[in-house]
């Protein structure tokens, strides 16, 4: 019997139809080192995309029914896809894939329907296997009935062709009266059921459960209702073991036509049963801890969401372990695998006397789901008690070794919240507290949690924006405080984003640190306004240095000599001419790569600034050992005839820089006050709104 799906399924074209394609293709691939297949890899590779349009088709279908997928399984079974592999690759490569999908990310309930889908995908599977178990026996049956019919002609041929079936076979076979009484039983029926079987009946050999079932089966033959019936029963075995078993049951009739005997045929799939639940749970549970995996625990979550007590609600814990790296690149991966089961004893330890769901999320990161009741603890004891479960040592191969934990906590959401949603809000919470050190736990707020989407949704379309011409290169005029006039231009980025406006330079770089866009971007504002300056001073005769500031991962990038080299030849831009800002921060802590990048630029001609200089003892320092030749003072806000003491902290600050050998360029004088009071406190140059927007070169 084939379950062979519909040949015109179809999608519409996009980018729906290329994943589907790579869907399969990684299906078959996965199915091919399982098992042998006759079947051209195209031919596999097409009739698995069939059943991918047919899963994604099941996952979105209204009203829900997630039975019709059960198809997809019973497809495998017809392509032979049977090794014991072939339904565990199949839900490991399908449950990630659909959960992920494109195509069903506004899906609601989305988690839930994959896995009903990928559940009916299992059972259709084993249904299948079943099924052929069951037409096998209905064969085998088949030749016995014939053979029967053929002693009529050559009784003494049809007995022993009977007899050899009857023997051999891997099956359990045997004949009964129409009461039931075994009149004949082989041995491999015998060995299912660990027992002789002379004198007793079929009845006494089936669960007490199913006897009703298998007595309305024998009476529906009787009747001339069926011809054979096959039956999915429990027998027990002698020594009160339940085999799970599939019977195919026949009424053989006598030359008169009347009811003789019963012939049944019995296969023991037990172990195709615990398969089946073995593959169920391996989906469901991480391998290394036991624990709920993701999909269990997103599963859960929505369920318990909608059920827990309103008075109370629920408290997701979404814990990081801290510096969990260390351990594994300093003992190896076998102390890490020690540990993270470790903290997943320890945490259901933590939470033991809870109504709580523990869970491996993926890597280091465990999950928490507490359903509070009036006696639950508060959030902040409960933090100390994760913690203090886990600073017990755990010891292996002779060291102690344990770890704390970084914490994002959502307590009591709106039961409508979405559960993927709410894993996402936990998941940045901790990383907001992770910013703040190990061991350190952080409580969700809406306004952080929706500024912090906004902040990474335009870091992640910030590539895009920048390949379709949304990022430009503006300058900023250096002013010269004393005497006025400009003595060179800063180039900076803009971002012309038609949702948020103008996106200045400062965030623009900050955005780019997130994704590591920031090296290429960086490359590319400098080639860019080194090319510009050159064909503006082809039209203007001006020959003013360019200053460009430089993140943090750019100067400590192992190529960034080599980028500005490169920059300097292509565009014939002298290397006298460019100032490169180097993060304060970094030269006072001594990075090898900053201070090595600095100091080979400076021997290169480069002129090197101090950016963020605020007048640190280590900044000083610096100026003495570097050579550094400008200091840049970030905006301050402060106006002098205010703050008195700020007056002369800053003005010191500018004699001190002017004795260390650097001139001072201050960042931010947007007024004319502000303008005067660095004037008089010595500063040599700056920039700011008093002396021009940033814009682009033709509008200077």
């Amino acid at each position: 019997m084939s379950s062979a799906l519909p040949e015109d399924v179809r999608i519409a074209p996009g980018t729906g139809r290329r994943e589907r394609r790579k869907l399969a293709r990684k299906w078959a691939a996965a199915l091919r080192s399982t098992a042998y297949i006759p079947l051209p890899p195209e031919e596999l590779e097409h009739q698995l995309r069939q059943l991918v349009h047919r899963l994604h088709d099941a996952v979105v279908a209204h009203p829900f029914t997630p039975e019709q997928a059960s198809a997809a399984g019973s497809r495998l079974v017809d392509l032979h896809c049977t090794a014991p592999a072939s339904l565990r690759e199949t839900l490991e490569l399908l449950g990630p894939a659909l959960l992920s999908s494109p195509e069903l990310q506004c899906v609601d309930g989305r988690t839930k329907r994959v896995l009903a889908v990928l559940g009916a995908v299992a059972a259709g599977y084993v249904e299948a296997v079943q099924r052929v178990v069951l037409e096998q026996q209905e064969s085998v049956s088949q030749a016995l009935l014939v053979a029967a019919k053929a002693a009529q002609w050559n009784l003494k041929v049809s007995e022993a062709l009977a007899d050899e079936v009857f023997t051999s076979s891997a099956s359990g076979i045997a004949v009964t009266a129409l009461d039931g009484t075994f009149v004949r039983a082989n041995n491999a029926l015998a060995e299912i059921v660990g027992a002789d079987l002379a004198g007793r009946t079929l009845h006494s050999v089936v669960h007490h459960e199913d006897a009703d079932d298998l007595r309305a089966a024998l009476r529906d033959l009787l009747d001339g209702v069926h011809q054979r019936v096959p039956l999915r029963l429990r027998l027990v075995r002698e020594d009160g073991e339940v085999v799970r078993g599939t019977l195919a049951v026949a009424l053989l009739r006598d030359a008169a036509g009347e009811p003789g005997q019963f012939v049944t045929i019995v296969e023991d799939v037990s172990e195709l049963t615990l398969l089946g639940s073995q593959l169920t749970h391996q989906a469901l549970h991480d391998a290394l801890t036991g624990l709920p995996n993701r999909q269990f625990f997103t599963t859960r979550l929505e369920t318990t969401l909608r059920q827990a007590d309103p008075a109370f609600g629920v408290t997701l814990y979404h814990l990081d372990l801290d510096a969990f790296s260390v351990v594994t690149d300093g003992l190896g991966r076998a102390a890490g695998d020690h540990l993270l089961k470790s903290v997943a004893d320890r945490l259901r330890v933590a939470f033991a006397a809870e109504r709580a769901m523990v869970a491996r999320l993926e890597g280091d990161e465990f999950a928490v789901l507490v359903e509070n009741c009036s006696t639950t603890p508060d959030v902040v004891t409960t933090v100390n008690r994760i913690n203090d479960e886990l600073a017990e040592p755990l010891y292996v191969g002779g060291h102690g070794i344990a770890v704390s934990a970084s914490i994002g906590v959502v307590d009591r959401p709106a039961p409508a919240f979405d559960p993927v949603e709410l894993l996402r809000a936990s998941h940045m919470t901790l990383r907001r507290a992770k910013k703040s050190g190990r061991r350190q736990w952080g409580l969700y707020d809406a306004g952080r949690d929706a500024a912090d989407r906004e902040r990474l949704g335009l870091a992640a379309v910030m590539p895009g924006a920048w390949e379709s011409g949304e990022i430009d290169v503006v300058f900023q005029p250096e002013h010269r405080l004393a005497g006025g006039g400009i003595t060179g231009l800063t180039a900076l980025l803009r971002w012309n984003h038609p949702d948020h406006g103008v996106i200045e330079h400062d965030r623009c770089v900050d955005l780019a640190e997130e994704t590591g866009l920031v090296l290429p971007l960086g490359t590319w504002l400098l080639r860019t306004a080194a090319e510009q300056l050159r064909w503006w001073r082809q039209r203007t005769d001006l020959d003013l240095p360019l200053s460009v500031h430089l993140a943090a991962g750019q100067a400590t990038d192992p190529d960034l000599v080599g980028s500005v080299l490169r920059v300097l030849a292509d565009t014939g831009l002298p290397a006298g001419s460019l100032r490169l800002g180097l993060p304060a921060g970094l030269l006072v802590a001594d990075d090898d790569d900053a201070v090595d990048n600095l100091t080979v630029l400076a021997d290169a001609g480069v002129r090197t600034a101090m950016g963020g200089f605020t007048g640190a003892a280590g900044e000083f320092a610096c100026l003495e050992a570097l050579p550094v030749r400008e200091v840049r003072v970030p905006r301050w806000g402060v106006c002098a005839e205010r703050n008195p003491i700020t007056t002369r902290v800053l003005a010191d600050l500018v004699a001190v820089a002017h004795l260390a050998g650097a001139a001072v360029l201050v960042d931010g004088v947007d007024t004319p006050e502000l303008a005067d009071w660095w004037r008089t406190s010595g500063a040599d140059t700056a920039t700011g709104a008093h002396f021009g927007r940033p814009s682009a070169l033709v509008d200077l």
